[in-house]
């Protein structure tokens, strides 16, 4: 019974690694791709290297206001909505200012990237988002290229790797000697070698994989996220009618800072519409998070008054645990040295795939021999 078992489970993996295995080879090919997709695309744009004499400007400096002159200058709709990042908190480094035109209600309404000169009077680069080659990758690691139904296929078919996984560490595993089991043999003949490889490849890297895998699945399927950590809901203030116009942004941040004390800003969305609040994105203490937090304030733009804040702190464990998601993912839970390994093991999924299906051609071939 133990020995049927076995084989199904085998040939469960087999089916499942040659069915997914291309899939899972561009997925983490295209994950390795973008671990330093920022620093990759800048590389890529001597216009934006340009602008990193002197330093970025941090929540206080007046550029904010002169930037959204600019910005507002240049692309305006009555639905629309700027959202700049505050590099300089985040990486301490000067620099173009990057920002998102969203012309239209919706964070995925098709979006332009613009970068601004660092004192905000200019642009100096705008591209439409998947335009250009590092953004193209995001979306085809992200979605296929296909949108939501992308979305899908990447979440569901992110499952099913997860399955290819525990299927290969249970065909694998040893019934005898251990030393053997792990041991590679440099002197058996070829089909064995591929066959040590793969199965090497796959039993050092399983748990990281499957953190990858498994993270990326909840990435791609929200409603799956949600029902399994069940996190606090970012609230959505009321639009509100004061007729005051808007107030200078550095004042609304100024504001936002002394509201949550100890907050990193890192993002802030400014809408056309003056009754639509500000929202600003935040690091806190224990949000691992150094680019996407998880803590939110909406500001009046009439007044300045704060509206509402979603601090990841007081949002429970299932909010605090969310927010691992895309650190564990990206590889920014370490800094430097995660990052790398990310890159690394984005490249695990295309050997194996290599591995097993040559494997399998020379099995077949071996077998077809009279």
């Amino acid at each position: 019974m133990a020995t049927s078992v076995r084989v199904l489970v085998r040939r469960l993996h087999l089916w499942l690694g040659l069915g997914l295995g291309g899939l899972f080879a561009l997925l983490g090919l295209t994950g390795s791709a973008l671990v330093f997709y920022t620093g990759i695309d800048a590389a890529l744009h001597p216009a934006v290297q340009v602008e990193r004499e002197g330093p970025a400007p941090d929540w206080r400096s007046p550029v904010w206001d002169v930037v959204l002159a600019t910005a507002e200058r240049s692309r305006h709709h009555p639905g629309g909505k700027w959202t700049f990042e505050v590099t300089g908190e985040v990486t301490g480094e000067g620099g173009a200012i990057p920002a998102r035109y969203y012309p239209a209600p919706g964070h995925h309404a098709d979006r332009e990237m613009i970068w601004f000169s660092a004192d905000g009077a200019r642009i100096v680069r705008a591209e439409p988002w998947g335009g250009y080659l590092m953004s193209w990758l995001y979306q085809l690691h992200m979605e296929l290229l296909a949108g939501e139904i992308g979305h899908q296929i990447v979440g569901w078919s992110g499952m099913a790797m997860l399955v290819l996984l525990v299927t290969g560490l249970w065909a694998w595993w040893p019934r005898g000697e251990w030393r053997k089991a792990l041991a590679f043999k440099r002197r058996a003949a070829p089909i064995r070698r591929l066959r040590d490889l793969h199965k090497l490849s796959g039993l050092w890297s399983m748990a990281l994989l499957f953190v990858l895998v498994a993270t990326g699945v909840l990435l791609a399927l929200p409603a799956v996220t949600r029902a399994v950590f069940a996190p606090a809901a970012v609230p959505a203030p009321r639009p509100t009618v004061t007729g005051a116009g808007r107030i200078p942004i550095a004042r609304a941040l100024a504001v936002a800072q002394q509201a949550l004390p100890g907050g990193r800003l890192t993002f802030f969305d400014v809408p056309s519409a003056t009754d639509t609040p500000l929202r600003m994105r935040f690091q806190v203490p224990g949000d691992p998070h150094p680019r996407f937090p998880g803590s939110f304030m909406f500001v009046d733009q009439g007044t300045g008054h704060v509206l509402a804040v979603h601090d990841i702190r007081r949002g429970g464990t299932g909010t605090m645990l969310a927010g691992w998601i895309r650190t564990l993912h990206d590889g920014t839970i370490g800094g430097m040295t995660t990052r790398i390994l990310a890159l690394a093991l984005g490249l695990v999924p295309a050997m194996l795939f290599a591995t097993g299906v040559l494997h399998w051609l020379r099995r077949r071939q071996a077998h077809a021999r009279p």
